[in-house]
């Protein structure tokens, strides 16, 4: 007696991704214009005249400041103005350069790898998609996303960590992983809208709404942050914690 086909169970569809609360898109998107408003200027810290030139000091920019990497950037990019001349560069002497900013050796080398693998693959340019960028020597989606965004404009969040400070103090995500903090931020605001907003949060970050003790008392968005008084609310007290530029 022939046997029955077996029958195959229907796949379940994926379920449809959940659409934030109006009520969170509304106040994020409120905090955003505001901190808009207050950081009219708000840019990338970096100074670059390229996408090459960013890339480079992006890498450059991990555990140091954006001014230590500004203060080294005319030397560097005299000495090896293209990828081709930094991948033939003197260890040495590249070395020498970049040395004020601390593990020179490890960024050395990272600088090497990187200019060597644009020449190599791309012809000595910087790719323009994130998928391309992340296989770079290290580079990472946070790099790729600021120099997608400020070199070829490009939309994308840049997930540092005072952009992931922020989103969990004003209730954005709770996502402490930096993917997924992207994704569920970003799914907050227009795409037009992600690269300033990097922007906002990270300025902010760095001048009023600090690691350990966050000026709350003169923070211009208070009223909308579920973690108002984790630091001092009293005005003038908060207001000897505000810096007037980012140091980090």
């Amino acid at each position: 007696m022939p046997r029955k086909a077996a029958q195959t169970a229907p796949k379940k569809a994926a379920p449809a991704p959940v659409a934030p609360p109006t009520t969170l898109v509304r106040r994020a998107r409120k905090i955003d214009r505001v901190l808009g408003e207050t950081y009219p200027d708000a840019r990338c810290e970096l100074d670059f005249d390229d996408a090459f030139q960013l890339l480079v000091v992006t890498v450059l920019s991990a555990q140091t400041t954006d001014k230590r990497v500004n203060a080294v950037r005319p030397t560097l990019f005299s000495a090896y103005p293209t990828p081709a001349a930094l991948a033939a560069a003197d260890r040495a002497s590249l070395e020498g350069i970049i040395g004020p900013l601390g593990f020179f050796r490890a960024k050395t080398e990272a600088l090497l790898k990187l200019s060597a693998a644009l020449v190599e693959r791309y012809d000595g340019e910087v790719p323009r998609t994130l998928d391309q960028l992340v296989t770079l020597p290290g580079v990472g989606r946070k790099t790729a996303n600021v120099v997608l965004g400020n070199a070829f404009g490009i939309p994308g969040i840049t997930v540092d960590t005072h952009f992931g400070r922020l989103s969990r103090r004003f209730g954005f995500t709770d996502e402490t992983d930096p993917v997924k903090a992207e994704h569920a931020v970003g799914a907050l605001f227009p795409k037009k809208d992600w690269v300033m907003l990097s922007h906002h949060l990270i300025w902010h970050g760095r001048r009023c709404c600090h690691a350990q003790k966050p000026a709350c008392g003169a923070c211009p968005v208070a009223r909308w942050c579920p973690a108002y008084g984790e630091g001092p609310t009293d005005p003038v007290e908060a207001a000897k914690l505000l810096r007037t530029e980012g140091r980090a």
